[in-house]
This record gives structure tokens, sequence and C-alpha cells, in this order.
């Protein structure tokens, strides 16, 4: 099975560095195949077939915590799952220079359509869709400040979340579906 691991607050702000190669080893270690990381910011599609996705979280944050001497969150999502929320996004939803658009991938604690009452959400400047294990956000980058997402920051639901831009998010499917 294909996978993504999503490490959330990895490489931010000079916080938990960790270095892209030694992580591909830290993986290898644990007996994940065809590693390969995209950017720097904790974003690792490997191949596994004798653990659940439960069983590779609970590996994964140990060995990088064994390797690296700090503790990471984990999160693990299938090709399929990838595949999904790739398709959910729209084409024109992009992130460039007049459009912010990102992916919240959840974790188990707030994955389901409610979610979206946890989010301020203004009609006239935000786009918010939830979907099977994220939310997807878009804002016009002239009325980011304004959009009441950012008051999630510093939340539960915030803690509980790792977020890739909608660019990240389609390399990485490209990525697993090549593989």
């Amino acid at each position: 099975m294909i996978y993504v691991a999503l490490l959330r607050g990895i490489n931010v702000g000079g916080k938990n560095r960790v270095e892209m190669k030694r992580l591909k080893e830290t993986f290898e270690r644990i007996s994940t195949t065809d590693v390969v990381t995209y950017i720097n910011s904790g974003n690792i599609i490997f191949k596994d077939s004798k653990r659940t996705e439960q069983q590779l979280v609970t590996a994964l944050e140990k060995a990088i915590e064994q390797d690296f001497g700090f503790g990471v969150k984990v999160l693990v999502r299938n090709a399929k799952n990838i595949a999904a929320v790739a398709k959910a996004l729209s084409d024109t939803w992009v992130n460039d220079g007049t459009m912010k658009c990102d992916v919240m991938f959840l974790w188990e604690k707030y994955d389901n359509a409610d979610v979206i009452n946890e989010f301020t959400i203004k009609p006239d400047i935000d786009d918010v869709i939830y979907v099977d294990g994220a939310v997807l956000w878009r804002v016009d980058r002239k009325n980011a400040s304004r959009s009441g997402l950012m008051k999630i920051f510093g939340t539960d639901l915030y803690a509980h979340m790792t977020i890739r831009n909608s660019n990240t998010l389609r390399k990485l499917n490209n990525i697993m579906q090549e593989l």
C-alpha cells in the first residue's frame, strides 16, 4: 500500500529541525520501502504492506523521536484518500500570488463534517469545504488577513491538524499515483 506521512510542525521558524535525508533513513530503518520526501516541511511518501495506518503512526512517531530527540505528531494517509482530497479540490483553487488555498488535514478527533462548525467562516471572503480527512480553504490573498479562518490558530482544532497548500497536495498526489 502507498502512504504519505504528514509531519506536523517541523522545520518551522527554526524549531524541530529535521533533515529530509536523515528522515528518509528513519523511514527505511523501520522497513518502509520506496521512500520519497517532498520539500522540507515533512511530506514523506512510502510503501508498507504489513502495518495498518495506526501501527505506522505509532512506529514512525517512536522512530522519529529516537532519531531526532524530540516528538513529532504524524498523520498517515493512503493514496486513495489523498486522491479523493485532490479530486475534491477545484482546479480553479490554487496557491499563487492572487489566491491562497490550503488543505487542513485532520486528526481523527475532528475528522467529520461537523468540523466546519468549529470555524468562523465569512461567506463573502472564505470558501470552505469538508472532505473526508480534510478541510479545503480558499481565499483571495488580498482578503487573507480578514478571513475568519485565522481564528483557528492556538485552538485545540489547530493542534489536531497539519496544513499543506493546494500545490503541495497536488504534487503529493502525483508522486503517489506514479509509485
